[in-house]
């Protein structure tokens, strides 16, 4: 049997995308960032991305279906980010896939925004289950075994800040520009880690839980000390402050990681293996760090491209294709959710990033 031609739809934060997918073939990618709309006011400002999704949403369904050189009467279903995220950027991708959906006489598949990330490493190397999950982005961050399409076990997760977020706030305190992760890797590529020593939070408690505000707030700190020191920034300091606080992130999650694969080992997986993803997983000195720690456990180190890193409608859509293969359908009754637990057994976490809801 053919596998079904999906449209998936994104709109859970500040990116519009719509993609097109057949089985594990990618026929089309189409995501419109809204980074300039924001760069006024240092972050993503709710209304003001809740519009640009509704004006661009039908924009970029057009553009996805012409790279795809199908028609949108050839779609088989249509999935959307249903939540968490945002509520009117959600709310925007939901009532368009319903609309489409009703149109076209088709089935509609809500995704959760958060599984569309934890099912991507499926889609682009074809990992079995269970794996182990990393998601590391701008809202969320979160330890995961991934067990099935709807099957998710929770092994730890921020509890405040994530560290996108952090890297954003760094990134706005040094007055680098947004989005802050790659303007904070660049600048730490000129500085020396070890000039100034930030903390690595919750490392004396066991789990795999996560802090990164009092990071952030100690990284602040030291900035007014040397401005009170020196009466300014020069640029060696901010590119030493963006090292220590990166290096200080990537020992956070290099040991979290560790505690993770530790308890994931102990279920004795057949294939096993560590997956990345989130914009967060685009850092290299994380990434690259958290590869050597998988060659040391043996476990199998992959990350999606960069590209399906950051949000993106063609994890959407293939979380889609594998929830309806297992007979998961919505009707007109789909709710846009701010909060949607992936673990829905674990206690929830504490705390919500101004990128999203914590889930």
């Amino acid at each position: 049997m053919t596998d079904p031609l999906i449209l998936g739809l994104e709109s859970s934060c500040d990116d519009t995308a719509a993609a097109v997918l057949r089985g594990r073939a990618l026929l089309s990618s189409v995501v419109e960032g809204q980074s300039a709309l924001h760069a006024d006011f240092g972050g993503v400002v709710p209304e003001i991305a809740a519009r640009a999704h509704a004006e661009r949403l039908d924009h970029c369904v057009e553009r996805a279906l012409d790279a795809a050189q199908v028609r949108l009467q050839d779609i088989d279903a249509i999935a959307v980010t249903a939540g968490p995220g945002l509520i009117g950027g959600v709310l925007s991708g939901v009532m368009m896939g319903k609309g489409l959906a009703t149109g076209l006489g088709k089935p509609l598949v809500g995704v959760n925004h958060l599984a569309g990330h934890a099912l991507t490493p499926r889609l682009t190397d074809g990992l079995s289950y269970p794996y182990l999950m990393l998601l590391v982005s701008g809202g969320h961050c979160q330890f995961l075994i991934v067990r099935g399409p709807q099957a998710f076990t929770r092994l730890g997760g921020t509890i405040d800040d994530a560290p996108g977020e952090a890297f954003d706030k760094t990134a706005r305190l040094l007055g680098l520009p947004q989005p802050g992760g790659p303007s904070v890797e660049a600048e730490a590529k000129d500085g020396n880690p070890k000039t100034y020593r930030f903390p690595r939070p919750l490392l004396d408690r066991p789990g795999c839980d996560l802090s990164f505000s009092g990071l952030k707030t100690a990284l602040m700190r030291q900035r007014d000390a040397i401005i009170a020191d020196k009466g300014g920034l020069t640029r060696q300091d901010r590119a030493d402050l963006c090292a220590g606080f990166q290096a200080a992130v990537r020992d956070v999650l290099a040991e979290k990681t560790r505690r993770a694969i530790a308890i994931y080992m102990q279920e004795a997986p057949s294939e096993p293996a560590l997956a990345v993803a989130g914009g967060v997983a685009a850092n290299m000195a994380i990434r690259d760090t958290l590869q050597q720690i998988c060659f040391d456990a043996k476990v199998r180190f992959t990350a999606p491209p960069l590209k399906l890193c950051t949000d993106n409608a063609a994890m959407i859509a293939y979380a889609g294709s594998e929830l309806l293969a297992a007979g998961v359908a919505h009707d007109m009754t789909l709710s846009a959710r701010p909060r949607w637990p992936l673990d829905k057994t674990a206690a929830p976490l504490v705390g919500h990033g101004k990128k999203g809801a914590k889930a």
